[in-house]
């Protein structure tokens, strides 16, 4: 676009006198002007964001002790959403006098910092403190103004609160839902420095140290400990530091994520984001009405069922007839089929129902525990076949008939797995439709398509849409994942070629 604007304006400029020549210098000498501009190390802000390049990057870094720098592409729909959360982020932290600053970096056009960097997503965040641009930390808070701003006061610190006395400490304790302190006898040993970083890194947590002998003696501790201080459930767990390990950033942090949940969690619209971020690898939902007396008290076994599986099954309770009733058609379900209980695999979102519903404490806990045994089967849902399934060119696979046709040893089965809301089904709808077309005489070829919404595999776990596998006919249960251009031709030398591309001439 530059080219064309600069030769649009000097194309109506024919040899006319010594004038035109004089324009001609002119802008040589404003082009000239521009290149110094781009190579000078001058940093311009835009929203108090600093605007970077590789000329001025290395004194923004010896000017700033804290600098958090997003490295962006112009036409990127994520970094254009996360533009106005880092502009207003920017203004209050420059407004606060703090000594953290936010800057961009259009890695498209920078291509030698987002290659030093490597930069291969966006939009990519990376702090940078006290000029060291060899190790840059990696942004790991919230996207939001919010988020970037807590994360940015925690990492100019200090990440955690100095205690010094018990009542301060008691005051501290009780000024939060949650709060953690760390009790170390060495505030400058390696254990305590672990906590500073992870505190640095948790800042939806509020953090507190102390090495007062008082301190250990008042919370009854003897070692190197982290207590996690609760206004629910047990009120205080203690993560103790192994003598010989050390303590383990990561151990801690989890631990520390999975404590702070309630042993019992209500899913709602404010703690849905805490329930799916906990990284606890399985889910026990209890469906009920809450307006039924009746159902509230099946609460009672839940509860009692979930002490002895902290950090492995999180215990979860819907209720159908409020912000639950959204997740209902996820599982198959109305809000008659409450009360009900499922377990879910979150890795691959595999569902466990017991043979008949029993919500004692002891019967939970024995269906948990042969679901983590392997002992259970999924329960997979399974739409009803339509009378017409396979009268169009495009079949229409379901649970209960995707064995029978994609394994027919007579048969290649290329199916499109796809999900009605997707705007990329959507957009592939003629193009599957018109590869059917072509294929529908062959006897040997079928072309087909299920809603994994509504449709579930026990062996196969279908993790974006559309996403397309071909089986071949022959023995085995063989499948080859498509991953190649989506248009009608290239499908079709995928299928003449049995199921992979052929190789093109250089």
């Amino acid at each position: 676009l530059v080219w064309l604007l600069v030769l649009s304006l000097a194309w109506p400029g024919p040899a006319l006198g010594g004038e035109d020549k004089d324009e001609e210098v002119i802008e040589e000498e404003e082009k000239e002007k521009k290149e110094d501009e781009v190579l000078s190390d001058e940093i311009k802000e835009e929203d108090n964001i600093l605007v970077l390049h590789e000329h001025n990057f290395a004194r923004a870094l010896s000017e700033h002790q804290l600098l958090l720098v997003e490295f962006y592409a112009p036409w990127c729909g994520h970094c254009q959403q996360l533009a106005p959360a880092f502009a207003q982020a920017a203004t209050e932290l420059r407004n606060e006098s703090s000594p953290a600053r936010l800057a961009k970096v259009d890695a498209t056009a920078q291509t030698a910092l987002a290659n030093e960097f490597g930069i291969t997503s966006y939009p990519t965040l990376k702090l940078f403190r006290d000029g060291n641009r060899t190790h840059p930390l990696e942004y790991t808070g919230r996207r939001d103004s919010q988020g970037i701003v807590r994360w940015m006061q925690r990492q100019a610190g200090p990440s955690a609160t100095l205690l010094q006395d018990t009542d301060t400490t008691a005051a501290f304790v009780s000024s939060q839902d949650l709060v953690v302190i760390g009790f170390f006898k060495d505030l400058e040993g390696e254990a305590a420095q672990a906590f500073f970083e992870v505190a640095a890194e948790m800042v939806d947590l509020t953090f507190g140290v102390a090495e007062a002998a008082e301190l250990f003696q008042a919370y009854g501790l003897s070692a190197d400990t982290v207590c996690l201080f609760k206004k629910f459930d047990e009120r205080q767990t203690n993560f103790p530091v192994d003598p010989a390990r050390g303590l383990d950033k990561a151990e801690l942090t989890r631990l520390l994520r999975v404590h702070s949940l309630q042993l019992v969690m209500e899913f709602t619209n404010e703690t849905s984001n805490q329930i799916f971020s906990a990284k606890i690898p399985h889910h026990m939902l209890l469906f009920l009405n809450k307006s039924s007396p009746e159902q509230l008290s099946l609460q009672d076994g839940f509860r009692a069922a979930a002490g002895g599986f902290r950090g492995e099954v999180l215990f979860v309770v819907v209720d159908v007839t409020g912000h639950g009733a959204g997740v209902l058609s996820f599982f198959g379900m109305t809000t008659a089929d409450a009360p009900t209980l499922r377990l879910v695999k979150m890795k691959n979102n595999r569902k466990y129902q017991m043979e008949q519903d029993n919500f004692s404490d002891s019967a939970i806990r024995s269906f948990i525990q042969a679901v983590l045994d392997g002992k259970v089967k999924p329960h997979l849902l399974s739409a009803e076949p339509p009378e017409d399934w396979d009268k169009r060119p495009v079949k229409v696979l379901v649970g209960k008939t995707f064995e029978q046709v994609a394994f027919d040893e007579t048969k290649n089965v290329f199916v499109k797995f796809y999900a009605p809301w997707c705007p990329h089904c959507q957009a592939m709808e003629a193009t599957w439709e018109e590869l059917a077309e072509r294929y529908k005489d062959r006897e040997d070829i079928v072309i087909a398509e299920m809603d994994s919404t509504a449709n579930e595999l026990e062996n196969i776990t279908i993790h974006g849409y559309p996403t397309l596998h071909y089986f071949p006919a022959g023995p085995g249960r063989k499948m080859v994942e498509y991953k190649s251009t989506r248009d009608v031709e290239t499908f079709s030398k995928f299928l003449e070629n049995g199921g992979m591309l052929p190789e093109e001439p250089p």
